[in-house]
């Protein structure tokens, strides 16, 4: 049996949604939603509406919600009121007040509400989670991720921080099963726009782990890279391509004295895995496609969104203030 799905917003991510809703099993994609129209053509011969209280009507069980950041809250709400279980593109809302209140509702609602923090499905970063839980890097020394590209027109009311941030962000919470305890920020705008397009962020994990994170729409070329520093070598995730290489501390003592100077470790083995590399919007679908039915907690809970979104106010407070914030 199928569950009942509806779409609003239609714009580049919902495109995605819409394609992927008619793909995963178990799922019936009944209406869609948007009251600027169909931009990507892609309703095709489900009802296209223009309002999420359009979607509730047709009488659907979970609906994703890939509106503009400024309108999750309000069509958010409409949905835990009507007891349809959603899931939200990220940032799960504009402002942490928004954000709390989404929270709330669902809970009220008895609901199950997701945020689209896609990156912990990218094969990469889930075989280095599984790696690092395993113990096969020892200690967890610092996470690093860096996130550049050019500008992307679809964004129009929110910053980098928000944006590209909140990946990087929620990731490296997650990997490292650490929340954030301080975060400090700088942040440039560059595009002539109100919200930031780059910031560099450093901070402190509560199991110690050290992070930073580079983020910016000034890059000429597109990077997505997470690298983990432990005892026992670093691991590098790229994922543009879903690759995952292990560079392991050397045992071998070196000769040349020039090359083994100043080094606290020595380059030893490289190992680059072989993944299955699943489409990590479509793995998204399918964990909250079973979380609906109760059958495994894999999605990003609304919860964890919140506090991925406390440490990017956080970050944008520290680059205004020029203080560190201690969460």
């Amino acid at each position: 049996m199928s569950i009942k799905y509806g779409l609003i917003g239609l714009g580049m991510m919902g495109r995605h949604h819409a394609r992927l809703l008619r793909e995963v099993d178990g799922i019936d994609l009944i209406a869609v939603a948007d009251a600027m129209g169909d931009p990507h053509g892609v309703a095709g011969d489900t009802p296209l509406l223009d309002s999420v209280h359009g979607l509730i009507e047709a009488g659907v069980e979970a609906a994703v919600v890939a509106v503009p950041t400024k309108f999750h809250e309000e069509v958010g709400l409409a949905l835990a009121e009507a007891g349809v279980h959603t899931l939200i593109e990220k940032p799960v809302a504009h402002s942490l007040e928004a954000a709390t209140r989404l929270v709330d509702a669902f809970d009220t609602a008895d609901r199950v509400a997701a945020v689209g923090h896609v990156e912990r499905f990218n094969p990469a970063l889930m075989s280095l989670r599984g790696r690092i839980e395993n113990g096969d890097l020892g200690d967890v020394y610092q996470i690093q991720t860096r996130r550049q590209g050019p500008f992307p027109v679809r964004i129009a009311d929110v910053g980098v921080v928000k944006d590209l941030g909140s990946h990087d962000i929620d990731l490296t919470a997650w990997l490292a099963q650490s929340s954030y305890t301080s975060v400090a920020a700088q942040t440039a705008f560059r595009s002539g726009r109100e919200h930031e397009d780059m910031v560099a962020i450093t901070g402190k994990l509560a199991n110690g782990t050290m992070v930073n994170h580079i983020v910016n729409w000034l890059t000429p070329f597109k990077e997505r890279l997470t690298v983990v520093t432990g005892e026992r070598g670093a691991y590098i995730a790229d994922t543009l391509t879903a690759d995952l290489s292990f560079f392991e501390n050397g045992t071998t003592e070196g000769t040349w004295d020039a090359m083994t100077a100043f080094r606290g470790v020595s380059e030893g083995t490289i190992t680059r895995f072989a993944l299955d590399k699943r489409e990590p919007l479509r793995s998204e679908h399918e964990a909250f496609r079973d979380a609906t039915l109760g059958v495994r907690n894999e999605a990003v809970t609304l919860r964890e969104g919140l506090e991925t979104l406390r440490v990017a106010e956080s970050a944008i407070e520290s680059a205004a203030t020029g203080e560190t914030v201690h969460l």
